[in-house]
């Protein structure tokens, strides 16, 4: 991992920037801080290269002020990466390989958060924002989510809309990786037909061995294959062990599965550290994840296959996309 320094695909500590402190980072230590599961120290310790940050807005806002509550957290998470010396805003995959710091990815969860605007999209993506997934916990009027709790623009027949399409073709256009995590399976189909680019589930497990709607089953693993794309496994314990009693070993067991379906190449890791209550015992923050590596070389994983998990392997999708518009924009410091 000093080598092959990890990139997690997925981290929801701007929600709890939010939720807690109002986004005020003068009231929170990000160098230590035993309240959350992400902090500066223990970054370093997990031997955390790059880390890609979700603005979260709740799903509450659609139709209202999600765009407004989005810019906040963009906001929030570019000041948290300008400001302390040990982690940088990146917008490349060069800059992300070439960074000797934390690197910093934006990421926007949840498609609501454009408000069904192409413009709100392409002036998010000039903000820094890489990724952006097509739904979170609620439909929108173009996409539709795995999950069922709001009553949101439900409909039948219709996963992708020829908005949704438009909006995937232009984030392929743009150079920002289409995140699918979050989306039902027929939304996820349906986009893994319909994209030119490699797609990515940023923070998703295998149905075969937990089977929540909020992983992937393995035909759309395969359809993954064929786009080229990349799932980023959760350690959230409800996901992988469709339990609160979740371990290490659950934990390889998905990356186990995922390899045998379509190849170690194809494994990233987007852990969802506080995004969720209750990870698996010995990976319970930031600082963990050498304990998954220590187990999967325990299962003969090669040094080449954990380059991949742990790095190459998002640098590979992202170089794809990124450098469509591979300039650097100015960070908020300068």
């Amino acid at each position: 991992m000093t080598k092959y320094p990890l990139i997690d695909g997925h981290n929801d500590l701007a929600l709890r920037l939010r939720m807690h402190f109002k986004n005020k980072l003068s009231n929170f230590s990000i160098h230590d801080n035993s309240n959350f599961a992400t902090d500066i120290r223990r970054l370093a310790a997990g031997h955390v290269g790059g880390q890609v940050f979700a603005a979260y807005v709740l799903c509450t806002a659609q139709d209202k002020d999600a765009v407004r509550l989005t810019l906040e957290q963009i906001d929030v998470i570019r000041r948290m990466c300008t400001e302390n010396p040990e982690m940088e805003l990146v917008t490349t995959a060069e800059g992300m390989r070439n960074s000797t710091k934390i690197a910093c990815l934006i990421s926007i969860e949840g498609g609501h958060s454009i408000d069904s605007s192409l413009p709100a999209l392409r002036m998010f993506y000039q903000l820094g924002v890489r990724s952006m997934a097509l739904t979170h916990n609620c439909n929108t009027p173009w996409a539709e989510s795995s999950a069922s709790l709001y009553p949101n623009y439900q409909r039948k027949n219709n996963s992708l809309t020829d908005f949704g399409k438009a909006v995937v073709n232009e984030m392929n256009r743009l150079g920002m990786l289409v995140d699918l995590s979050h989306s039902s399976w027929e939304t996820a189909r349906s986009v893994l037909k319909h994209s030119t680019a490699p797609v990515l589930f940023s923070h998703s497990s295998a149905y075969a061995i937990c089977n929540n709607v909020r992983n992937i089953p393995d035909d759309l693993l395969l359809l993954l294959k064929e786009n080229g794309g990349l799932i980023m496994v959760n350690f959230y314990s409800s996901f992988v062990a469709c339990s609160h009693n979740a371990n290490v070993s659950i934990v390889a067991d998905h990356f186990d599965h995922i390899k045998r379906v379509i190849g170690a190449e194809s494994i990233g890791i987007g852990a969802d550290y506080d995004g969720a209550q209750g990870f698996p015992k010995g990976l319970e923050d930031v600082s963990k994840y050498p304990a998954l590596i220590e187990e999967l070389i325990s299962r003969n994983w090669t040094e080449e296959e954990l380059a991949g998990v742990l790095r190459l392997n998002f640098l590979r999708v992202s170089f794809y996309l990124f450098f469509k518009n591979s300039y650097s924009l100015l960070s908020c410091s300068q």
